[in-house]
């Protein structure tokens, strides 16, 4: 039997050729659906997530997005990225020696491992890097009250 990379490469001689070929036709299949669903849906952001002792940072390339085509949502443990990031000019798929950009819409979004607080994060974007500061909520910080008569 061929190994994965001699069916993915076809560099490996004949034998089992029937075997083989019910194999590779049940992946030929999988591969169509699966191709076919990733063209329709966003691609994934890459992305940096640490911690700064008072605030979690993530970090992302938004490179060619403008800022009015990405939006950004956070709830106190979660952070969600979209945008689009538009091909200016229109090349067909023909005219490409190698493609390796992505263009489109795009999405990610990222379980925080702390709540963070909404209303003091913040984003900032400078030469393609974008930087969201998210701020720790504090659930050891203690204050006294007094009680009013």
């Amino acid at each position: 039997m061929k190994s994965f990379f001699d069916k993915l490469t076809g560099t490996a001689g004949r034998e089992d050729e029937t075997e083989d070929f019910v194999s590779l036709s049940i992946d030929d299949e999988n591969q169509q659906s699966e191709s076919s669903s990733w063209e329709e849906s966003d691609g994934e952001l890459s992305v940096d997530v640490y911690d700064d002792k008072d605030r979690i940072i993530v970090k992302t390339m938004v490179a060619g997005v403008r800022p009015e085509d990405l939006d950004i949502s956070i709830t106190r443990d979660m952070v969600t990225i979209k945008g689009t990031r538009l091909e200016e000019q229109e090349i067909t798929k023909d005219n490409y020696y190698h493609q390796e950009l992505y263009w489109g819409s795009f999405s990610r979004t990222i379980m925080l491992p702390a709540e963070i607080d909404i209303e003091e994060s913040n984003a900032t974007e400078k030469y393609g890097l974008l930087i969201l500061t998210l701020p720790k909520i504090d659930k050891e910080r203690r204050t006294q009250l007094r009680v009013k008569n």
